[in-house]
């Protein structure tokens, strides 16, 4: 990812699967795992006080704000910081389950059956940490953001990250791990395919079964990464003010 080329704004994404296949794929996903979600919704419930899903505004393709859904991981009146890090004492016990096998994203098969979101894409930020005036933002959201895509899963240490940071934790995933997943999600946008986005589900099944297969990348590699992403939001926001 470091030779990645930072799209310009404006620059159009490739496409992967058709929304037509993604919506039936979606839908029939709802209907086959109508049973397990009964039974996670039943846990969920039963496991703290509070709604079974967890719903949420996010930023989607071209800066249009959705309601992103999930099942609650967390206890109630738990949001003052919107990012997590692993031992976080506001999940649940069953949410650090459902947290670890991404089962608490399956509601998001809805939001791709709406037209929401993607089956894969970049993942969909709150607003709060969505820059538009980051010309590396407005590039990654012409795209419909995803439930999976390949900076997710090779990231997949980011709560741990999260934990070890002593700081400020927001700080640190606002000037670390967010500049290193934009470059990131513009590498894929300027890469995908129908077969590539195939290729991410089945990586992403492969990871949930088997996690050891998948290799995150060491903090130095992020850092790296990140200044890139910094430099470059810096020289467009110089060039769109002058």
């Amino acid at each position: 990812m470091s030779s990645t080329n930072i799209a310009a704004e404006g620059t159009p994404a490739r496409t992967g699967i058709p929304r037509a296949v993604e919506a039936a794929v979606a839908g029939l996903g709802c209907v086959v795992c109508l049973p397990v979600l009964g039974v996670m919704a039943l846990g969920v419930r039963a496991s703290s006080p509070g709604p079974v899903l967890f719903r949420q505004r996010r930023v989607g393709r071209g800066g249009v704000e959705f309601t992103l859904l999930k099942f609650r991981t967390m206890r109630i009146n738990s949001e003052a910081m919107q990012v997590t890090a692993k031992g976080d004492r506001r999940i649940t016990r069953l949410g650090r389950w459902l947290r670890k096998l991404k089962l608490d994203e399956l509601p998001e098969l809805w939001n791709v059956v709406r037209g929401d979101m993607s089956l894969v894409g970049p993942r969909p930020e709150v607003p709060r940490y969505v820059d538009l005036a980051n010309p590396l933002w407005r590039a990654v959201l012409l795209a419909r953001p995803g439930i999976t895509d390949p900076v997710t899963l090779r990231l997949r240490n980011e709560e741990e990250l999260m934990a070890a940071e002593a700081g400020d934790r927001e700080r640190f995933y606002l000037e670390t791990l967010q500049p290193y997943k934009l470059v990131g999600y513009l590498h894929y946008l300027q890469h995908r395919s129908f077969l590539s986005d195939v290729g991410v589900i089945l990586r992403t099944v492969l990871a949930v079964l088997v996690p050891a297969v998948a290799s995150p990348p060491p903090l130095e590699e992020i850092r790296e990464i990140a200044a890139t992403a910094a430099a470059a939001s810096s020289l467009g926001g110089s060039a769109q003010s002058s």
